[in-house]
């Protein structure tokens, strides 16, 4: 394994530990974990007050870390995600049976991005996984655009503020529906 800074090292070690970081991405702050440690997404949705009906975004640095949450994507639905990543699109797809209730938010689908930003890609190929991704604030609030807006507002219930700056954009990501190709969410 490659020899990692200090700050990827210690969100790397903290993520592997079932604990919630906040890092940079393509527009905003973020709140993350393993997808799969279940106390590290509830106090996600506990520390912005989100319904748990609105699901998660998960991020990964490239498709493979995705596989494991989607169902069998058919191969035009594949060239769709393939010719717009890495970037700043979130594709909903149908998510595997597996796939916990919290992540979905009780659908049938996920929304999942393979990020362009490269400390976000950076902190997936540290950790060898992809992360949950909601925006780093209460809900209903303004998300955070820099770490010390991250420290101000929820600095006691984050385990740890990834250094970085987040990308030039500056909505949140555009959601697309992958099989029918309709916009969610403007970008």
């Amino acid at each position: 394994m490659q020899s990692l800074r200090w700050p990827l090292r210690q969100a790397r070690d903290i993520v592997w530990a079932g604990g919630v970081i906040a890092y940079p991405t393509e527009a905003v702050f973020g709140l993350g974990c393993d997808p799969l440690a279940a106390n590290a997404v509830e106090r996600i949705l506990a520390m912005k007050s989100r319904d748990a009906g609105k699901g998660f975004i998960l991020i990964a640095s490239r498709i493979e870390q995705l596989l494991p949450f989607l169902a069998p994507l058919k191969a035009g639905v594949r060239r769709t995600l393939d010719a717009s990543w890495p970037g700043p699109v979130t594709w909903v797809v149908p998510a595997a049976d597996a796939v916990p209730i919290e992540l979905t938010g009780g659908r049938e689908t996920l929304a999942v991005r393979v990020t362009a930003h490269p400390g976000a890609r950076a902190l997936c190929d540290a950790t060898g996984m992809a992360l949950v991704s909601t925006s780093a604030n209460l809900s209903g609030h303004a998300p955070a655009r820099s770490a010390l807006q991250v420290r101000a507002r929820l600095s006691a219930e984050v385990d740890y503020v990834v250094p970085g700056r987040t990308g030039p954009q500056r909505k949140p990501t555009e959601i697309r529906e992958a099989l029918t190709g309709k916009i969610l969410r403007a970008g």
